[in-house]
């Protein structure tokens, strides 16, 4: 066991990780395309009570934009989208557990920073959704700014960044708060419910989420101000680069099906039928991508078949006709003025 010195200490606490964590060397990083191979399931962190990315219903089944993602990465792999294991973890929890190797990668609503990126020997890919941290507050506390929650108690979850963004807000403006603290989100809805916070401090789209199952979402607004960027990325150990390019690509490759018009449903046919270079290097009609990646070519067109586009996944799980309601905004692809994105498929 190697000493930390005592500034790394305070930074992996910030963090939210356990110390005993903190005190290990990470574990040499394998070629994890291929132990994912040798296994014959995909390993995938989530956090399995955040609506709209990762719920279980009542057959025991993930549902949300998370869970979809992993089963679209494991068709990637695979060509079949149930060669997968959901692991279940905590957002105090989900570093170390991918540090010690318990899941293959996170698909958690994982924000990127610069600390995190550099100081926990792991590596943030490519944002899927960008979100801002903001408040949601009682209706009847007539409370329009977050000024207003002076002295109030609110809701926060441990090892987020929301904790953190929550306390040096409070500080800048001199404003005194009491924070309660709940690991689990079931222990946050339970507390809201109960009246025991004023207030929860979490990012837009977890507001929206947790607003939608408590017993009275009308009873609550979501403030509009928000006071962060929120990248959420999916997140892998370091020294892994080709499976930090497999699933940057995965990531990528919903973005241009979109742009290119190619969903779930017409996939097959865009292959067979489409002249356009960049699109039949994204579906495999040529094999060069594939094998820069070392899967099979088919395998953004296997990834688009389960799962359907970016666009076909913001609609199921987060869109107008979901509880969440949540427009796209920064969400959108880059030519309808959002920030998603993919470099060419060449």
């Amino acid at each position: 066991m190697r000493r930390i010195a005592p500034p790394l200490l305070a930074l992996w606490a910030m963090l939210g990780l356990p110390l005993a964590a903190a005190a290990q060397t990470a574990p040499p990083t394998a070629h994890t395309l291929e132990q994912v191979r040798a296994r014959g399931t995909l390993a995938c962190g989530v956090n399995a009570n955040t609506p709209g990315f990762t719920t279980v219903d009542s057959r025991g089944e993930y549902r949300g934009l998370v869970a979809d993602l992993c089963r679209g990465l494991a068709a990637a792999i695979f060509g079949d989208a149930t060669k997968l294991r959901f692991v279940p973890l905590s957002f105090a929890t989900r570093f170390t557990a991918l540090g010690a190797g318990e899941v293959d990668l996170l698909f958690l609503t994982s924000t990127q920073t610069v600390l995190r990126d550099t100081t926990l020997g792991l590596r943030f890919v490519q944002p899927y959704f960008y979100d801002g941290h903001g408040f949601m507050v009682r209706r009847d506390a007539n409370v329009s700014e977050v000024r207003g929650l002076a002295g109030a108690t609110i809701c926060l979850q441990p090892g987020t960044t929301n904790e953190q963004i929550t306390a040096e807000y409070f500080r800048s403006q001199n404003l005194t708060f009491r924070p309660v603290l709940f690991e689990q989100n079931e222990q946050v809805r339970a507390a809201l419910a109960a009246g025991r916070c004023d207030a929860f401090g979490f990012d837009a789209s977890g507001l929206a989420a947790m607003r939608s199952s408590l017993p009275d979402p009308n009873a609550w607004v979501i403030l509009p101000q928000l006071f962060s960027k929120e990248p959420y990325t999916a997140v892998i150990r370091r020294g892994d680069e080709s499976w930090f390019e497999l699933v940057r690509w995965f990531t990528f490759a919903l973005f241009e099906a979109e742009e290119a018009g190619i969903t779930a449903a017409n996939a097959d046919e865009m292959r067979r039928i489409t002249q356009d270079a960049n699109i039949r290097r994204l579906l495999g009609a040529v094999p060069e991508v594939g094998q820069a990646l070392r899967v099979d070519p088919a395998w953004a067109l296997n990834a688009i078949k389960a799962i359907g586009n970016y666009g076909e996944l913001y609609a199921r799980h987060l869109g107008p006709h979901t509880p969440l309601a949540m427009p796209r905004g920064s969400n959108e692809l880059w030519t309808r003025g959002g920030l998603h994105d993919a470099p060419p498929f060449r």
